[in-house]
């Protein structure tokens, strides 16, 4: 996995070779998964963007295609999520007894960081939780569970599906077939992840003070 993830624009452009136009519904899936499931907030999403931009800029990849799949697989699973949230939500955060076997498979830590995201940030949380990693995968769920209006909710879910999926893959366009990151593809994957966590840092940092 770390290497999948390390080397994505690697094993990507095998997968295109091996598999063509099905590494679309691939694509589709893991962007999907990773907004829309709780329980995989560990899979790539920014690293996954900036390297389908990359790939597209070799003309391997449609960029216009991979644009409308990926933002709706976003916009998608963030809906599914919200549904979650709004069925099971309530319970897991009361910890009631129903609850107990749903909340295993969470980690309430960051649920509740989630939480206290959303909490400050209000709807603009379902926009800017996008370009945070674990983040983006718990707060329409937080969302869901605090029944936020369904068409405010709608309205700002587009609007970051639509931004953090233009963002990363306009940024893999522009950036990724620079020879310095072509061939160091592992450390931008990483710079990527330590860039999206600063606002993560700098609130930690904020909160142990107070």
């Amino acid at each position: 996995m770390i290497d999948f993830v390390l080397h994505f624009d690697k094993h990507l452009l095998e997968l295109i070779g091996r598999y063509g136009v099905w590494v679309y519904a691939l694509l589709f899936a893991i962007i999907f998964s990773e907004t829309g499931l709780v329980v995989t907030p560990f899979l790539p999403g920014d690293s996954l963007l900036f390297a389908t931009g990359a790939i597209a800029a070799q003309d391997k990849l449609n960029p216009w295609v991979s644009f409308v799949l990926l933002a709706t697989a976003a916009f998608t699973g963030n809906v599914v999520n919200y549904a979650i949230g709004r069925s099971i939500g309530p319970h897991v955060f009361t910890a009631d007894a129903g609850a107990r076997g749903i909340a295993r498979f969470m980690n309430r830590e960051y649920l509740d960081r989630a939480h206290q995201f959303f909490e400050r940030y209000g709807g603009k949380a379902i926009v800017l939780g996008r370009f945070v990693p674990i983040v983006r995968t718990f707060v329409p769920f937080v969302a869901g569970a605090g029944y936020m209006t369904w068409t405010v909710f709608v309205a700002f879910n587009a609007i970051g599906a639509l931004a953090w999926v233009g963002v990363c893959l306009l940024a893999g366009v522009w950036f990724g077939n620079v020879p310095i990151v072509r061939n160091h593809f592992s450390l931008v994957t990483i710079g990527i992840v330590v860039v999206s966590l600063i606002p993560v840092a700098v609130e930690a940092l904020r909160q142990r003070r107070r």
